[in-house]
């Protein structure tokens, strides 16, 4: 089946919808109008959403549907994302609050290490090391 072509092949700019046809009653309609985001998925990200809707977004089924390891099913999955528009954002990173971290050394809760290695960001969550 031919494919609606998203860019234009003269300058590679996006193309939009200028008019609409019904072969039924003849009805047209003209204006312009943005293609839709899942119409400027290539042919395999679009085969790709597809398995992935049929296996109800169980990743380790649209492995076995394609036969892929799980890392490229993964990446494939976070392409089509970014291609919507729908990457996940990038996590916050969280600042260790110091006077916390203060009154836990006081507390003999934590060491100076520890609390190095939080400030530093070499700990998971505030406070991950052993008090020394």
């Amino acid at each position: 089946m031919k494919r609606l072509p998203t860019t234009c092949p003269s300058c590679g700019s996006q193309l939009e919808i200028a008019e609409l046809h019904c072969p039924a009653c003849g009805t047209t309609v003209r204006g312009a109008y943005p293609l839709d985001r899942f119409a400027a998925l290539s042919a395999e990200d679009e085969q790709f959403l597809l398995t992935f809707l049929a296996a109800r977004g169980n990743l380790k089924e649209v492995q076995d549907r394609l036969d892929l390891s799980y890392p490229t099913v993964r990446g494939r999955l976070d392409k089509v994302l970014a291609s919507l528009g729908l990457a996940a954002a990038e996590k916050p990173v969280r600042k260790p609050d110091v006077m916390d971290l203060l009154d836990k050394l006081e507390a003999g809760d934590l060491s100076v290490d520890a609390i190095l290695k939080t400030i530093k960001g070499e700990a998971d969550e505030p406070g991950a090391g052993t008090t020394e």
